[in-house]
């Protein structure tokens, strides 16, 4: 099967627009089809708990019968809901300019059903953040990490609102991660006409500066405009300052290149990363 549709995930969320203009943006520019996925979660029915056993039989068998009347009451409105957001998210992608959208709905656990389109998926749209956050906080929504550690697809996420990236920045340590990243935007036409910055964070030494040089030759080669920076300090503010000195409109990063253990004690930047972003971030396994 061909990997070549960009797959959005739509929740109805203040950031839902921006994963339409988002994902509309990047079918026009991979010249792939658009799928707008809509998954209502699998939850445990009320109606199934364990009720307190001090309710009488005949009242506990009716609250039963009641809660599961409900139970599907909601259903149903979650499905209608589901499709008019579909409907929605396709007529403001083809607004946009995207063409050859469609919308499917899907009842499943959000990354059981986004690793069950994998193999048709050339890049996957979510957004930062679900329907039951604020997008000012600096955090991530509660599934974006089991994705981005799951899915090996890369994955465009939104965040606010979306315009068209005049350039974008590339967070670079010289890792096998970081190198996949390199030679995977070499390759993709996604940033082709956009130019670049690779940005390592790291002490001043002649081998960081040979990998900079290795990273900047391999987009080159493909016709790339890159420039390279080695920054001090750390990592978090020194991307986020050059974020900002430098008006970047996309950031570029590979994924969870450590272990848990070792996240677990030192932190991880790809977590932080995503959560503090205020620009699009285009995230490679």
């Amino acid at each position: 099967m061909t990997k070549n549709t960009i797959t959005a995930c739509v929740d109805g969320s203040a950031i839902s627009n921006a994963v339409c203009d988002t994902a509309a943006w990047a079918s026009q520019i991979l010249g792939a089809p658009l799928t707008f996925l809509h998954v209502l979660e699998k939850t445990r029915s009320p109606a199934k708990e364990d009720l307190s056993g001090a309710i009488g039989l005949g009242s506990r068998e009716h609250l039963l019968d009641e809660l599961t009347v409900l139970d599907e009451q909601r259903n149903k409105l979650a499905i209608e809901h589901g499709k008019h957001l579909l409907e929605d998210a396709k007529i403001r992608a083809e607004a946009a300019g995207a063409v050859d959208v469609h919308g499917e709905q899907r009842h499943d656990h959000l990354l059981d059903a986004m690793l069950a389109y994998e193999d048709k998926t050339r890049m996957y749209v979510i957004g930062r953040l679900g329907d039951d956050h604020d997008l000012k906080n600096q955090t991530i929504g509660s599934h974006v990490e089991n994705l981005v550690r799951a899915i090996h697809t890369p994955i465009l996420m939104a965040t606010r609102t979306f315009s068209a990236p005049g350039n974008y920045m590339l967070a670079y340590d010289g890792s096998e991660t970081a190198d996949i990243a390199i030679n995977r935007i070499a390759e993709s036409p996604l940033l082709s006409k956009l130019p670049g910055h690779v940005v390592m964070v790291g002490n001043d030494t002649s081998e960081n500066h040979k990998r900079l040089e290795h990273a900047c030759e391999l987009l080159s080669g493909k016709g790339r405009e890159v420039q390279t920076h080695l920054l001090q300090g750390n990592v978090i503010e020194c991307l986020m300052d050059f974020q900002n000195r430098y008006n970047i409109e996309l950031k570029v990063m590979g994924a969870y290149g450590h272990s848990r253990i070792r996240e677990f004690i030192v932190g991880s930047n790809t977590t932080k990363m995503l959560a503090t972003s205020t620009v699009p971030v285009l995230i490679l396994r």
